[in-house]
């Protein structure tokens, strides 16, 4: 007998079952005992979720009495334990195992073999179905997989008897009622709160048993056409040509999308009478059970892709397309995903969207150098959140300390409330600070500017009264486009930022893409693949080696200039000849403008960002050529530590308060002396305020930083006397054996300044 046959032969009879009048108890005895027999099973058992506890509803085998009497926690015996981690086990002794528990007055001590699956309703187990028998035996492949059919058209019925109720806290495991705490990797800092929304919503599947088989299949055929003409049509885009990842992704999906195995097991759950809805989720739950089982990452990452794929089939065959983002978000929200690409996050409503959390998620994903522009936490590597997490669940959002309460007490939710307004009160403090300039107490003038890469950051300048844009990020716009954005679009991206600034400077940084914010559209040699991608080829090296792509950035940003300053800076530049090349390109398309009688900019002003440690060896011959250096510190760091810093394992040697790091920089500083060039602080090391007094105390006046952290240290600023704090940190940075962090949070602490 094949599984589709046997459990056929199953959902017949239960059809028969369901459609008769009797009440629900006497259908669940009436399944247990079609199941028995159609499985020459001596016991069969269905036990459900009640109360956080699973409860013997119905047994054929068993004893009678034990009914309604015999009632498992979750993870408790071998019953609680399918119910727990939502997988089937498959047992030729059941004592044997581990988690076996023994219940008396069951009367089951003659069974040996044992075998269960869990009832899953909307992605839960509700409950679990199990057989077992005197002889010792592992069940067949064709008797299990008509278990799990039968438990899939179950949830149907006992949905429909009323003995389960998705919005019901008694009809879920304790995972997924109650308090849940949630940790992951902080990818963005800060806090949000708001109700659960999957970026992915679920697909409904309100019938499971099929009327007509041969419909179904038909329906499915269709999906799967229209799956591949997708597949074959995004194939065929520029944007995913020429190698990479993104062509070795969708080879993959090419792969499953065409695979017979995949489509023949579809057909064969539709053999068994489920829908094609039902079909695709039968075999996606064999998928995610056989996924838990891989201890390869590689072959797991597939069977990643492979779900995917079946999402969108799903999708395809109920006609529920789109993202949560076409739907629009009601209410504040947290999004929940597997992953996101930037463009996607961009699509929601910033109103409504509060924070995100992902399932995957890195430190260096697009998405969260978007995410961060955008002032919105993430918080990445929350593993196992789809079985804590219902859609509309409240979700308190810590992604500073990596953690989110879901479902938070009421004694929870008040004291997150009372650190939220108290986060607010400081926020609108700072917001008065707006037209406050910031000196310090001994009269110095410190230059706060702000960091940004979206045209609706442009609003920050105003609100938080930030003296200019010292680090616009030019790359957002290629990290979010399917294509090479269009000089014309690059212009009126650059001529909106500057009039929206008005006399304030605005500071370009010229693309920054490659290496670990690689494109699909630009691609190196695929033959050599980058092990250390922000080592790698990226910025300015790729820029030049692109000369195209320098050619017509440069002539948006000269024709969006017209007739004002036009500061321009290059990233990642570690010899002089590079700044020299770049440079050379605008000067090339400033003279073609003009022989074009265009109107050009009335001054540039170049610089450099100083990431790269060589570049400091130069300074001598560096300086004289430009108006200003910008000191990136996020990627200085990490070079001068050799610690990645999208490894968390490595979180700790990424420390800016290190006499290494900060000695480097005052050395920067004092071959600096004497030329005209500025030297400014650009990256999250200057918005934090320990670390920002410290940039103070060994002489820095120019700082661009986050929007979010220009009121916090232009306060910081008019609390500071500069020959005070000069003077401390030479004594401590010439003390080896210190503990810079101690002293400077000691400092601060004796003058009444707030610190991270």
């Amino acid at each position: 007998m094949t599984a589709a046959s046997s459990a056929r032969q199953i959902l017949t009879r239960l059809h028969e079952v369901m459609a008769s009048r009797i009440h629900a108890q006497g259908k669940l005895d009436r399944v247990v005992e079609i199941i028995g027999e159609s499985l020459d099973s001596e016991v069969c058992s269905i036990y459900l979720l009640r109360d956080h506890m699973l409860e013997l509803f119905a047994t054929r085998g068993l004893n009678k009495s034990a009914v309604h009497v015999t009632r498992m926690a979750i993870g408790e015996g071998l019953t609680g334990t399918i119910a727990q981690q939502v997988e089937t086990l498959n047992l030729a002794e059941a004592k044997a195992h581990p988690d076996f528990k023994y219940r008396p007055e069951t009367g089951e001590e003659k069974f040996h073999s044992f075998a269960g699956v869990p009832i899953v309703y909307h992605e839960r187990a509700v409950g679990v179905l199990s057989v077992q028998h005197v002889e010792q035996r592992r069940y067949e492949d064709v008797e299990i997989e008509a278990l799990q059919t039968t438990a899939m058209v179950l949830s149907e019925v006992i949905a429909n008897a009323g003995l389960i109720d998705e919005h019901d806290p008694a009809a879920l495991s304790e995972a997924q009622t109650g308090m849940q705490t949630i940790s992951g990797l902080k990818l963005v800092k800060g806090l949000a709160a708001g109700t659960a929304v999957f970026h992915q919503p679920r697909v409904t599947i309100d019938q499971v048993m099929a009327d007509d088989i041969e419909a179904e299949r038909h329906r499915v055929y269709s999906a799967f056409d229209r799956m591949r003409e997708q597949i074959e049509h995004m194939a065929s885009q520029a944007e995913f040509r020429g190698g990479g990842e993104h062509e070795e992704v969708l080879e993959t999906y090419k792969m499953f999308a065409y695979d017979e195995g995949w489509s023949r097991r579809i057909n064969e759950a539709i053999d068994s009478g489920l829908t094609a809805e039902a079909a695709i989720e039968r075999v996606q739950q064999r998928t995610r059970m056989r996924m838990r089982e891989i201890d390869d990452p590689l072959l797991a990452d597939r069977m990643h892709d492979l779900e995917d794929l079946s999402n969108r089939l799903l999708r395809i065959v109920a006609g529920q397309l789109g993202t949560a983002a076409s739907q629009g978000l009601k209410r504040d929200t947290i999004l929940i995903a597997r992953n996101l690409g930037p463009a996607e996050l961009l699509e929601y409503d910033r109103r409504r969207l509060k924070g995100v959390i992902l399932e995957e998620g890195s430190l260096t994903a697009h998405v969260v150098i978007v995410a961060r522009a955008m002032g919105i936490p993430v918080l990445g590597r929350a593993n196992g959140l789809r079985a804590v997490v219902c859609e509309g669940d409240e979700i308190l959002l810590d992604a500073s300390k990596a953690v989110a309460t879901v479902r938070p007490t009421a004694q929870i939710a008040e004291a997150f409330d009372r650190r939220f307004a108290k986060s607010r009160e400081r926020q609108a403090a700072y917001a008065e600070l707006r037209d406050v300039e910031p000196f310090t107490r001994c009269g110095t003038r410190i230059q706060v500017m702000m960091n940004a890469g979206l045209r609706d950051d442009m609003n920050a300048l105003q609100l938080t009264g930030a003296d200019g844009v010292g680090l616009f990020r030019t790359e957002f716009q290629f990290l979010v486009s399917a294509t090479l954005p269009q000089r014309e679009r690059q212009t009126r991206l650059y001529r909106d930022v500057m009039d929206a600034a008005g006399e304030r400077p605005v500071i370009f940084r010229t693309v920054d893409i490659g290496g670990d914010k690689a494109v699909p559209y630009l691609r190196s040699d695929t033959s050599v693949q980058d092990e250390n991608p922000s080592m790698g080829w990226r910025a300015l090296r790729l820029a030049l080696e692109r000369e195209g792509l320098l050619k017509a950035q440069a002539r948006a940003l000269l024709e969006a200039a017209a007739g004002r300053t036009l500061h321009v800076m290059f990233p990642m530049v570690s010899e002089v000849w590079e700044f020299d090349a770049a440079q050379q390109v605008f000067e090339e398309q400033l003279a073609f403008l003009k022989r074009q009688k265009k109107i050009v900019p009335e001054a540039i002003n170049y610089g450099a960002m100083l990431e790269v440690p060589a570049l400091a060896e130069m300074l001598d011959l560096l300086l004289p050529k430009v108006g200003f250096v910008s000191i990136g510190t996020n990627d200085l760091t990490q070079f001068l530590f050799a610690a990645d810093r999208a490894n968390p394992k490595l979180a700790e040697r990424y420390d800016w308060l290190s006499p290494a790091i900060l000695r480097f920089l005052r050395r920067v500083l004092q071959t600096s002396a004497g030329y005209d060039a500025e030297i400014g602080i650009c990256g999250e090391m200057g918005g934090r305020s320990l670390e920002a007094l410290a940039l103070l105390g060994i002489g820095y006046r120019r700082l661009s930083i986050t929007p979010a952290a220009v009121g916090p240290i232009k306060e910081l600023v008019r609390r500071v006397d500069l020959n005070e704090i000069s003077s401390a940190m030479n004594d401590w940075l010439a003390d080896p054996g210190c503990d810079l962090r101690a002293n400077l949070q000691a400092w601060a602490k004796e003058r009444g300044i707030e610190f991270d």
